[in-house]
């Protein structure tokens, strides 16, 4: 009997506390910034600070509030930096760096000592290894910020192209000498001459 009144007691005072709780979480609700949160929906999410804040979301916030240009975002490139502009219904701008191609770190395995200062320093988790054992780099979860190349105390860490995969492949545009020739304007000037 003692022990059919306890749970009774116990998940009563658990009840008690669940409605105190749910009702804690509506009335204490926070609220965060929508025009933060749809910056960083148009960032990359390479959370390589390249912008000068330590990722995407912060970096979001700080435009929302006017702290930050809109053309900080180098991965993100001129797409990224037109999305924000328009958010904000701010002009464009020229975006400060040109958007270098897809790179990877890459460790030299035989040269790695395992000091683990480029795990600290990587913001996605993309190297894994431990202490005094060889570090390698999980190249898709690697984002090419290059802020484990610094920490290296032996330079064994280096930069390298992204391999282009068949699911990213895409035509190149025209050259400029193809559209010339195409161009339905040269050709209409073309017979009106003849």
């Amino acid at each position: 009997m003692n022990i059919l009144v306890a749970v009774l007691l116990l998940g009563g005072l658990a009840l008690v506390a669940g409605i105190v709780l749910a009702f804690a979480s509506r009335a204490f609700h926070v609220e965060g910034d929508p025009m933060a949160e749809r910056i960083d929906a148009a960032l990359p999410q390479t959370q390589c600070g390249q912008c000068g804040y330590p990722g995407c979301k912060p970096y979001a916030a700080a435009v929302a509030n006017g702290e930050a240009d809109v053309n900080k975002c180098v991965p993100g490139g001129e797409r990224a930096m037109l999305t924000i502009a328009d958010l904000m219904g701010v002009p464009p701008k020229e975006v400060e760096e040109e958007a270098a191609p897809p790179m990877l770190a890459f460790i030299r395995e035989d040269e790695c000592i395992g000091c683990t200062l480029c795990i600290k320093a990587c913001p996605v988790d993309a190297i894994i290894g431990a202490p005094k054992q060889y570090h390698t780099v999980v190249e898709d979860h690697c984002t090419g910020c290059t802020l484990c190349v610094e920490p290296c105390p032996v330079d064994c860490i280096e930069m390298v192209g992204k391999p282009e995969v068949l699911e990213e492949w895409t035509w190149s545009a025209p050259g400029k000498s193809r559209a010339k020739a195409t161009d339905p304007s040269e050709g209409e000037a073309n017979a009106g001459a003849a």
